[in-house]
């Protein structure tokens, strides 16, 4: 369960730096970053709790990351 959770963050870290990278969003590489292990904890207990899963626990955390950096700047943003 632990090495799971690590992983998921370093992913979800991952992803929040090459979206920014490859201009896919416009919030900074730091709240990307934060936006996409949010995105990824959630998922991961949401996971943990009912059993919802897209298969590996990378692709996963690699979908919620994604999920959450589109659902969230959008939601704030005019």
């Amino acid at each position: 369960m632990f090495p799971t959770l690590i992983g998921t963050v370093v992913i979800a870290g991952i992803v929040g730096y090459l979206s920014e990278k490859t201009s896919f969003t416009r919030n900074g590489i730091l709240p990307s970053i934060i936006i996409c292990v949010g995105g990824a904890f959630l998922f991961y207990f949401v996971s943990l709790m009912f059993g919802i899963s897209f298969g590996a626990p990378g692709i996963n955390a690699i979908i919620a990351s994604v999920g959450a950096l589109i659902i969230i700047p959008t939601h704030w943003r005019k």
